[in-house]
């Protein structure tokens, strides 16, 4: 085959040990994997930034697409492996940059992070590093606690040193070092500190000389990056602050009363990805211990065999429409609410009808069985009942957490919903359990949800995982749940592999679960759920969790797409939405008041993305969503036979190329190219 030689061109300021790099859709520029791009190499202009450069050979006449990003390449791990690749930024537009070579040419692709006048560069994952997340908050009680009588009444600043760490300036380089990069040998730790509160955040910048003071309403997380998660210190520094004067940061340097060490090695033994440690607080004279110190951690790791590619990222992105339709555990709940739905919730059945009455999404939850395989369920309990031998004698139920059962078990045993037990006709809903068809079973596996639905129905998925209330009290009554990195990477692999082209978003209730998804990859996007202040359900421990205000300010803190909160809030106090949406973040909403067309129609004057109800089928006929509907409009566009079709959706034509109204075809490839999120 014939090839030329491009010669790539981009500008861009990038720091020492950190280079630019392309990645597309051919070999010779990786096949869109990150450890296989080609690193460009710098040439001297004025200023900070500088031109990069790389000269490849492309096949001639091929239609190639790429993207630059900017990351620190390492020594590979073994001798004929990749290197590793560590991604700082990349580009994130819809439609990546595209070339058609045809001959050997210089092509001058401006700046980095800006195509066609149009910039979107998104943050990277994480590929072969470890993030570590240490937590000081008052969610359950104060994170400080001194015995000291001196202390009793004082306010304490705290500050985390990274042993280790190089000091600023030791890093600095002679600017001719820039144009000189290498592959590095391993990856400088790095530490950044976040607060977020009701009214601010502050993301991922140094700290103060003393630290931040800690306040009843403010959440202080501290981020590191390692490659050596098990070998590191971490000292907290805790300095005393009078309670008589305001919290003023930068003013004069507090005396300091004492120190904390945390070994990293400590929580890998743990073996946990998630938890609470208690360190000694020890007095920085006589170094005896003079309180303690109460540390939230979570670990975030990549995902365990799945490597993300640079091909597409939706993490960040919402094509402006109206308040989309999304159908509430498909066709709507079937076990709680006063208005029952008239299929069984979360089942394949329910799914597919809210599907085929328009939804543009369809909403369900996901965990996992005790083997491991993703499952469809609202609940993290359901009923099992005690076989009898005498029949005529009542069932008698007993509840237990679905974790506790395998996959093979929820097909094969009796099962039935929490709500049975207090139902004088339980025997019943066993009966209606039994003989319900295939696809109105519960639990069905996620993989045969993605397989069964058609593909240009969006999901929405739920990510489930376990609350604790304000007064203790844990969702299912289960304080203990899966391993958070393995529980999402069997979730994830599942999705990324098996999506196709669907449009996918994630949710969640648990804060940090919606952390580690935006860390872990780099494809979907994710809502962070929210039920703020309301009456119907309890307030949660979570200090993240208890209002809109601070959800908003954490999904601009960990840059994920938006929020979805409360009907209920949002109906009451409709500036909630104008403020999100002002700061850049989607926003749906849920709950039973979304139920009622009239709060329907209001939160869509509002602005809201998303609405999440119950029995959509009660409100729309049966009809193409509006993904559908405008696939259509783009062929029609595009392929003058399609003018006059009448097809209420391409979905019957676009995987076989053939349409059914009597005027003729379309291309599949053209179908599919028409596709956007």
């Amino acid at each position: 085959m014939a090839r030329c030689q491009i010669t790539f061109e981009v500008r861009g300021e990038s720091p020492p040990g950190v280079v630019f790099a392309i990645c597309g859709s051919c070999k010779s520029l990786g096949n869109w994997d990150p450890q296989c791009a080609v690193i460009l190499q710098p040439e001297d202009e004025a200023g900070d930034v500088l031109l990069w450069k790389a000269t490849v050979d492309l096949p001639r006449g091929d239609d190639i697409e790429y993207r630059y990003f900017q990351g620190t390449f390492l020594q590979p791990q073994t001798t004929d492996g990749p290197c590793q690749v560590i991604i700082h930024k990349w580009e994130t537009h819809l439609q990546p940059r595209s070339i058609t070579p045809l001959e050997d040419f210089s092509l001058d692709d401006g700046y980095f992070g800006i195509c066609d006048g149009v910039e979107s560069v998104d943050i990277g994952w994480l590929t072969c590093q470890t993030e570590i997340r240490l937590r000081l908050h008052f969610s359950e009680k104060p994170p400080v606690s001194i015995t000291k009588k001196k202390f009793k009444k004082s306010r304490f600043r705290v500050k985390l040193t990274l042993e280790g760490l190089e000091e600023e300036g030791e890093d600095d380089e002679d600017e001719d070092d820039r144009l000189s990069p290498t592959i590095q040998q391993k990856m400088a730790n790095t530490l950044e500190i976040s607060v977020i509160s009701d009214s601010e955040f502050q993301s991922r910048h140094s700290q103060p000389e003393c630290g931040y003071g800690l306040q009843p309403d403010r959440w202080t997380e501290y981020s590191i990056l390692t490659m050596e998660p098990d070998n590191l210190e971490l000292i907290f520094d805790f300095f005393e602050e009078d309670l008589s004067e305001a919290v003023i940061q930068g003013d004069a340097l507090p005396g300091h009363v004492g120190s904390a060490c945390l070994l990293s090695s400590t929580i890998a033994e743990l073996g946990k990805s998630c938890g609470l440690l208690t360190l000694p607080i020890m007095n920085r004279i006589s170094r005896k211990t003079i309180g303690k110190v109460r540390v939230d951690y979570i670990i975030i790791k990549p995902i365990q065999g799945y490597l993300c590619d640079m091909q597409a990222s939706f993490c960040k992105y919402w094509k402006p429409r109206g308040g989309l339709d999304v159908g509430h555990r498909g066709a709507g709940n079937s076990t709680t609410t006063t208005k029952l739905a008239k299929l069984r919730e979360n089942t394949v059945a329910s799914l597919k009808n809210a599907a085929s009455h328009g939804a543009a999404f369809v909403e369900f939850d996901v965990h996992l069985s005790k083997d491991h395989v993703p499952i469809i369920y609202h609940d993290l309990t359901c009923c099992i009942a005690m076989k009898k031998k005498d029949e005529s004698e009542p069932l008698e139920l007993f509840e237990i957490a679905v974790k506790e059962l395998t996959f093979a078990q929820l097909q094969l045993l009796k099962l039935t919903h929490v709500t049975a037990l207090k139902s004088k006709d339980s025997q019943e809903s066993f009966k209606e359990e039994e003989n319900a068809p295939s696809d109105m079973q519960p639990f069905p596996p996620l993989q045969t949800v993605l397989e069964a639905i058609p593909e240009d129905v969006g999901f929405n998925i739920e990510i489930k995982w376990i609350c604790q209330q304000r007064d203790g009290a844990w969702d299912g009554n289960l304080p203990t749940y899966f391993d958070m990195n393995l529980f999402l990477d069997i979730i994830l692999k599942t999705v990324l592999i098996k999506a196709g082209s669907r449009r996918v978003i994630f949710s969640s209730f648990d804060a940090d679960i919606c952390t580690m998804v935006r860390q872990k990859q780099n494809k979907y996007p994710i809502l962070f759920l929210t039920q703020g202040k309301c009456e119907t359900y309890p307030e949660l421990m979570d200090l993240r969790c208890r209002t809109t205000s601070i959800a908003i300010n954490f999904a601009q803190f960990e840059n994920i797409l938006g929020i979805n909160a409360h009907t209920e809030e949002l109906i009451q106090t409709p500036s909630m939405i104008e403020e999100a949406i002002s700061k850049g973040l989607v926003v749906f909403c849920w709950g039973d008041e979304a139920n009622d067309p009239e709060n329907r129609k209001k939160l869509r004057a509002y602005g809201v993305h998303g609405l999440v109800y119950d029995r959509i089928y009660d409100w729309m006929p049966e009809q193409p969503n509006i993904f559908q509907t405008e696939q259509l409009e783009r062929l029609k566009k595009e392929v003058p036979e399609l003018k006059s079709c009448i097809c209420p959706t391409v979905s019957h034509f676009s995987t076989i190329g053939l349409c059914r109204c009597p005027t003729g075809s379309v291309n599949p490839r053209l179908a599919e190219s028409t596709e956007s999120f």
